[in-house]
């Protein structure tokens, strides 16, 4: 059967001040009325029933989630006690799933992701399941077309195409970290490389077994955490096994060296909502170039993106490409060029122990 694994464990610092460690940018509505992470299941449509959808998270945001999800099974939102990076948790997923379906297959997507076309997507999905079934030992993963030699981003590199199916599917070259901007235009001009959207397709059993071979310290204490399951002690289990696992990436502790991983060039429109900059492609700027989420009076005001709470109004005079966002007790004003810094307010904030800010 084919369960349905949703990382949302994330803190989206580049989006403070509206992100906050107990509503991250996941929890937040950015693209549509919904939120990152309804949007997300919302895009699994029929494909997945709810008691086959498993959501992962931090566990002080288990009821956040709960309250945003009604339909999700309790026990389907498990809350991490620590942060662990992405290896950690779809291996805890993944024992969970192979204890109630020894053969299940796994889709494994992030939650604050915008995929816009359901019916695409899905079909993706059930192509994947497919090459998954005729060889079930397969990883597959889902490749995004390049359209500017972006920095923020692995690659795939792709190899030679497998058998025939509706969708564009190759076989994994390799896996290349974050380039600079040099080596980013050479695989956009080369045309064999893709975008490494994370979100992947295996079966539990596969993934596994692929962490026994390669972390067998962190397989051990995932086995512990999942015989745990339907125990009393089992929330004392996962705190201590959980919290002593060394963390690390799945592209690192797998993907990288897995010696069978297809890639299908992803057929749906794709964007990571990696920066507030994102909006400019998400909501349809104004005749001046501003993107404005709320309530906004420019004058002279050109190619800058304002986010408003409701309510409240932002006036500017005589700007350029800034970004200015308000909350109800932070106001970020920052020009775009500068926008990774975001993260050092989060840290600086740390640093001072504003936790009411952070």
């Amino acid at each position: 059967m084919l369960h349905a694994v949703v990382m949302a464990g994330g803190s989206g610092t580049r989006f403070w001040p509206a992100s906050r460690k107990m509503l991250p940018k996941q929890l937040l509505s950015l693209s549509s009325e919904r939120s990152m992470l309804q949007a997300t299941m919302d895009r699994l449509g029929n494909l997945v029933p709810a008691e086959r959808q498993l959501v992962v998270t931090n566990r002080l945001l288990k009821d956040a989630v709960q309250n945003q999800l009604p339909n999700l099974p309790e026990q389907n939102i498990v809350g991490e006690p620590c942060k662990r990076d992405t290896a950690p948790c779809v291996g805890l997923a993944a024992a969970m799933i192979a204890r109630i379906d020894p053969e299940g297959t796994m889709v494994v997507m992030p939650s604050d992701h915008v995929i816009a076309d359901h019916e695409r997507f899905q079909e993706a999905i059930t192509a994947g399941s497919q090459l998954i079934d005729g060889d079930p030992t397969r990883i597959v993963t889902f490749g995004i077309r390049p359209s500017y030699p972006a920095e923020s981003f692995g690659y795939i590199q792709r190899a030679d195409q497998i058998e025939s199916l509706d969708i564009a599917a190759y076989r994994v070259e390799q896996f290349r970290e974050k380039p600079d901007r040099e080596t980013a235009k050479s695989y956009v001009d080369a045309g064999t490389y893709y975008w490494n959207s994370g979100i992947f397709l295996w079966r539990a059993s596969t993934i596994l077994d692929a962490l026994k071979k390669n972390v067998p310290d962190m397989h051990a204490h995932l086995s512990r955490i999942a015989a745990a399951m339907d125990t009393d002690d089992f929330n004392d289990i996962l705190e201590k096994e959980f919290t002593a696992i060394d963390g690390t990436s799945i592209d690192y502790a797998v993907m990288e060296n897995y010696p069978n991983v297809v890639t299908i060039e992803a057929p749906f429109p794709w964007d990571d909502v990696g920066s507030w900059q994102a909006l400019t492609r998400l909501h349809e700027p104004d005749a001046q170039g501003n993107t404005v989420v709320g309530s906004h009076l420019g004058i002279e005001t050109g190619g800058t993106i304002i986010h408003a709470q409701p309510g409240h109004t932002i006036v500017t005079i005589d700007v350029e490409d800034l970004i200015i966002v308000q909350t109800d007790d932070a106001t970020l004003v920052a020009p775009k060029h500068a926008e990774e810094r975001v993260r050092e307010v989060v840290k600086e904030l740390e640093a001072r122990n504003r936790s009411d800010l952070l």
